[in-house]
Parts: C-alpha cells; sequence; structure tokens
C-alpha cells in the first residue's frame, strides 16, 4: 500500500462511522413502492410548494422582470430615489456567483446517475423541482439582503447565520436563533472543505486523467489551488469578477454544444421529449417505474440547485442595493439557470444518444459517452466543463466557508487568512486524496443546514412576502412590460 493509500485509508476509517450515523439521520429514508425516499428530499419540496403558492406564482410572473434586474435594466427603487446603495457587487455578479456554487459536477455526472436509476422519466421531474425551487431560493436570498450586516470599511456579511440570529431575536428567541445561526456556520465550513473543495478537485482531476497522460494528482491540485488563492484573496469583489466571466462562458459552452446536439437529432427530439414524458408517468422507468422516475428526478434537482439550504443567500447578500426584494427576484433565476437549463441540457443529450441503455456507462462516463455519439471531441468538452465547473464551485464554496467561519470565530483579516490557507492546502491534495467518508459527511452536512434554515422561513415568510410586495408595487410597471 502507497504512502497516500495508507493516509486515505486512515482518514476514511475514522470518518466513515461518524459519517454512517449522521448519514443516516439526515437522509434518513422511508419505503415507497420499491425504492427509497429521504425524508430531507420531501422537506425540501415542500418548502418549495409552499412559497410557490405563498408568493402566488411570482417565480413565473416576475420572471422577465427578474432578468431585467440582473441585465441592469431595472435599478433598486431606492437607488433610483437618490438613497444610494450598501453592498459590494452587482445584481449580475451576485447571481453568477451562486449560480458557480451549484453548477458543478453534479450537473454533468449527477443527472446520469439519476438517469441510471430512474430512467428518462427523471427529467421530467427534475425540471419541475427546478421551478418550484426557485421560490424558495427567493424567500431565502430576500431574507439575506434584509438581515445583512456592513462593517464600517463598507464590507459585506449575511447568510443563514445572520437572518436566523437576528430573525429570531427580533422575535424574542435571541438563544434559539443564536444556536441555529452556529449550527447552520458549522455544517457549512465542514460542506465547502469536503464536497466543495477536495471532493471537486478530485473528480476533475479524474476526469483529465482519463482523457490526457497527465495523470500527476499533486501538480494538478497545487495549480488549482494557486488560482483559486489568487481569485478568492480579493474576497467577494474579486470572486464576483471572476465568476461573472467564468459562468456564462462555462454554462454557455455546454448548453450550446447540447443545442448543436439536439439540432443535429431535431427530427428525434419528438420522440426523446415523448419519451421523458412518458416514462415519468408509467411504470416502465428502471427502478420503481413511475415513483423511481419521480425520486430520482426531485433527489438530483435537490440535490444540484440547493434551494433551501440557504448557502446562496450569502452571496446574494453583497449585492448592491438597499431593496431586499431586487435580489430574491435574480436569486430565483438560479434554479433555473443550474436546473432547468444545464442539468435539462445533459439529460437531453443522454436521451437522445441512447446511451442510458447500456448498464456499463455509469455517472459522468454515461455523460461523455452520449456527447461523443455525436461530436468526437464530446469528452474533451466535459473535460473541460468539470475543470471549470469544480473551479467555480470551489471559489463560490471558499467564499460560503470563510463567511460562516468568521461568524463563529470572529471577523479578522487573521481569521479569513486562516480558513483561506487551510482551504488551498485542501485543494493541493484533493487530487491525490479522494477521502470518500470526509466527503459523504461533508454531503449529509449541507442538507443538515436545510432542517434550520427552512424553519427560518416559514417563520418569517410574512416579512418575506411583504418585502416584495412592498417592491413590486412601486415597480408595477416592470411587471407589465
Amino acid at each position: 500500500m502507497s504512502q497516500t493509500q495508507g493516509i486515505e485509508g486512515a482518514i476514511n476509517s475514522v470518518f466513515e462511522p461518524i459519517a454512517n450515523a449522521f448519514s443516516s439521520v439526515i437522509f434518513f429514508a422511508i419505503p415507497v413502492g420499491d425504492v427509497s425516499f429521504p425524508l430531507i428530499v420531501a422537506w425540501l419540496i415542500a418548502a418549495a410548494a409552499f412559497f410557490t403558492v405563498y408568493l402566488r406564482f411570482l417565480n413565473v410572473r416576475a420572471f422577465s422582470f427578474a432578468l431585467k434586474i440582473a441585465s441592469g435594466q431595472v435599478d433598486s427603487v431606492q437607488e433610483n430615489e437618490g438613497k444610494g446603495s450598501d453592498g459590494e457587487i452587482s445584481h449580475f455578479q451576485a447571481l453568477t456567483t451562486a449560480v458557480s456554487g451549484t453548477v458543478g459536477l453534479g450537473n454533468i455526472a449527477g443527472v446520469a446517475v439519476a438517469i441510471g436509476l430512474g430512467g428518462p422519466g427523471a427529467i421530467f421531474w427534475m425540471v419541475l423541482v427546478g421551478f418550484l425551487g426557485m421560490s424558495t431560493k427567493m424567500a431565502e436570498c430576500t431574507l439575506g439582503v434584509l438581515y445583512r450586516q456592513t462593517t464600517a470599511d463598507g464590507t459585506v456579511s449575511g447568510g443563514p447565520m445572520y437572518y436566523l440570529s437576528e430573525g429570531f431575536a427580533r422575535r424574542g428567541q435571541a438563544g434559539l436563533g443564536k444556536g441555529l445561526a452556529i449550527f447552520c456556520s458549522i455544517m457549512l465550513i465542514g460542506f465547502s472543505f469536503g464536497a466543495g473543495c477536495l471532493f471537486q478537485v478530485n473528480q476533475s482531476f479524474q476526469q483529465v486523467a482519463a482523457q490526457t497522460p497527465f495523470d500527476n494528482g499533486f501538480i494538478y491540485g497545487t495549480v488549482i489551488a494557486l488560482f483559486v488563492g489568487a481569485v478568492i484573496i480579493g474576497g467577494i469583489k474579486s470572486i464576483g469578477r471572476v465568476t461573472a466571466t467564468i459562468v456564462p462562458f462555462m454554462c454557455g459552452i455546454y448548453v450550446i454544444t447540447a443545442l448543436a446536439i439536439v439540432i443535429l437529432n431535431i427530427t428525434e427530439v419528438p420522440g426523446a421529449i415523448l419519451t421523458i414524458i412518458k416514462e415519468a408517468f408509467v411504470p416502465t422507468a428502471v427502478a420503481g417505474g413511475f415513483i423511481g422516475a419521480m425520486i430520482q428526478g426531485f433527489r438530483r434537482a435537490a440535490f444540484s440547485n440547493e434551494a433551501g439550504c440557504g448557502s446562496a443567500s450569502i452571496a446574494h447578500s453583497a449585492v448592491k442595493t438597499k431593496d431586499a426584494a431586487t435580489q430574491g427576484l435574480v436569486a430565483m433565476l438560479e434554479p433555473f439557470i443550474d436546473t432547468v437549463l444545464v442539468c435539462s441540457a445533459t439529460g437531453i443529450v443522454i436521451v437522445l444518444s441512447g446511451a442510458y441503455t447500456d448498464e456499463s456507462l455509469k455517472g459522468i462516463s454515461l455523460t461523455s459517452a452520449a456527447f461523443e455519439s455525436v461530436f468526437w471531441w464530446g469528452p474533451y468538452m466535459v473535460m473541460v466543463a468539470a475543470v471549470l465547473f469544480a473551479v467555480s464551485t470551489m471559489i463560490s464554496w471558499s467564499y460560503y466557508g470563510v463567511t460562516a467561519f468568521t461568524y463563529v470565530a470572529g471577523q479578522s483579516q487573521l481569521t479569513e487568512l486562516a480558513y483561506k490557507v487551510v482551504f488551498c492546502g485542501l485543494a493541493v491534495v484533493g487530487g491525490v486524496l479522494s477521502l470518500g467518508a470526509v466527503v459523504d459527511f461533508s454531503d449529509a452536512m449541507i442538507f443538515a443546514m436545510t432542517i434550520p434554515n427552512i424553519i427560518g422561513l416559514y417563520v418569517m415568510a410574512p416579512e418575506i412576502k411583504a418585502e416584495l410586495q412592498r417592491y413590486l408595487s412601486l415597480h408595477a410597471k416592470g411587471l407589465e412590460s
């Protein structure tokens, strides 16, 4: 056994029983038909459905208006009134930073896994949950801006730890709010180190090694660490500038390639869509029929766009505005981009190619084979997308992690630097150590956040609705145009 394998094995042996115990609680599942349905996914979907109805389908009514805010065509009402604006980045930069945190390897490999387990019908349910998740994201990011804190030098901090702490304090439950906030922070820090860093480096390196002669994980991790470190050292302004460039490019090249495949197979598209719809409702899907397709679609969407976890509100809190509703509206575009566009692009290409019928293809290898069925260079495009998706995810999650860490340890340059050094150090070894148990543990952490976060959203729902109605009443013409 090599020294690397020995270290990896030792760490996994320590974390495995802890990860298994924690995951069994967070991902507790009940049997539904022939498959198991994690209750945490039901918790997320219930919240998404509630806020969609509670906010009167604002994710549909205000969709085009949200695009105008994100593109800068519509300004904050209070900014127009000459009251200035807090924050550090633009609406678009906040959106791309948050999107970069959710659009990752799961959009390439995770969708393939969902189709492999639940059949093509999983895509239908995935899109449905992505659509509903827009409302949850709107709610939590509106709170993120409402409760954010700005220091004397203009630095902004926000997120679930802030609106849970202050929101419950305003309701006479300061102790409960503080406890929930600290719990969220610890969970978020753990996820940022595991799935937000180690997993991203490790899995993207595996794709590079599979498609090229390069096989030095340490050098790969070092290069990624240096790039990510150079970006995050400048804080959210630097992150916003970089993600505003990377995200449109990486999503664009991936979706455009998928669209090209669709166009080249345009005569087969109606049949593929019919297959997706049919498999979503009839009991012929791979695992569990109708129930299997639905559960896999639900899980993929919930795991992909993180609506209800509260993490994205950290990035959206840094926006330059005095109207919290503006960023709440912009934030609802995030699940649309992540799930409805990018995940669907992967799914449709896989269905068109028919590669999902090959049981030997799993995860990202299925996606790679689907793209290769049309373009010989498809696997290389998937490789580039995997690297870009991984790097962008790391950049955003480093910011989420440092915000949570400074909330717990105290805001100072030293605490920020300490976190960033550890994060980049983990990136260096990420190409060498996979640390499966650690990543599994961190996956459970991010979903553990949904419990206190969604409770907070329910408690503060009237406040969210009032803020959105106030803003939209002042900007009523925007919804009509």
